[in-house]
């Protein structure tokens, strides 16, 4: 492992706790009575597309997927429209997933399918900026001891922790406290969020700590 693209990560991951802050703060200036709480179907709008567009920059340009050859200008449109189903098909597994776990069927669909797209973004979108559009390399990551790379491994952190994040979430929405985070998906999502913040933030340091377990126990 290399100081300087463990140095590359920390950043990445630091610029990506900053986009989720600036999601919530920004948009007040120019969007009176924006509040992450009252106006959460935007504020979800808002953090999926500023994420995912932050994630796709940063990967593109520090390389974190290098083709291995020189690919042609058609096999990247085929490369860009796979993505696109990827994460399409993505956020309607998740939407179904969701109803599965007993969100509205009917009512607020536009809310879980939303909250799906973000989780969407916190996933699958980082799996195609590190992995591309391959089935196997994603099977191959999550399985056990399959990530080869500190962005491999930060990607299994930061997708268990969203995940968890959102299940977590979960837990408040029955009970009979009427506060207005427990409207459905709001802690669901700020569950998945503060999952993805916290994943970010750990992964360095779990990966820094592991690599020095690693390196004491063979020598």
């Amino acid at each position: 492992m290399k100081a300087a693209e463990l140095r590359k990560l920390s950043a990445l991951n630091l610029l990506g706790v900053l986009e989720v802050v600036l999601s919530a703060a920004v948009p007040a200036f120019f969007w009176e009575g924006f509040t992450v709480l009252g106006t959460h179907l935007a504020w979800l709008c808002v953090c999926s597309v500023g994420v995912g567009t932050l994630s796709v920059i940063l990967h593109l340009a520090l390389r974190t997927n290098p083709s291995p050859k020189r690919s042609s200008f058609t096999h990247k449109i085929s490369r860009f429209l796979k993505c696109c189903i990827y994460f399409f098909m993505s956020c309607i597994l998740f939407h179904a997933i969701i109803v599965l776990y007993g969100a509205p069927l009917i009512e607020s669909v536009t809310e879980t399918f939303l909250f799906a797209v973000l989780l969407s973004t916190f996933t699958s979108l980082q799996c195609l900026c590190v992995l591309g559009p391959n089935i196997q390399a994603w099977i191959r990551v999550f399985s056990k001891n399959g990530a080869t790379s500190i962005w491999e491994s930060s990607l299994q952190i930061t997708t268990i922790c969203s995940i968890l994040g959102a299940w977590f979430g979960a837990f408040p929405i029955p009970l009979d406290w009427d506060r207005p985070w427990q409207v459905w998906p709001v802690s669901c999502s700020l569950g998945a969020t503060c999952g993805y913040v916290a994943g970010l933030a750990a992964a360095p340091l779990w990966i820094r700590w592991s690599r020095q377990q690693l390196t004491y126990k063979s020598r």
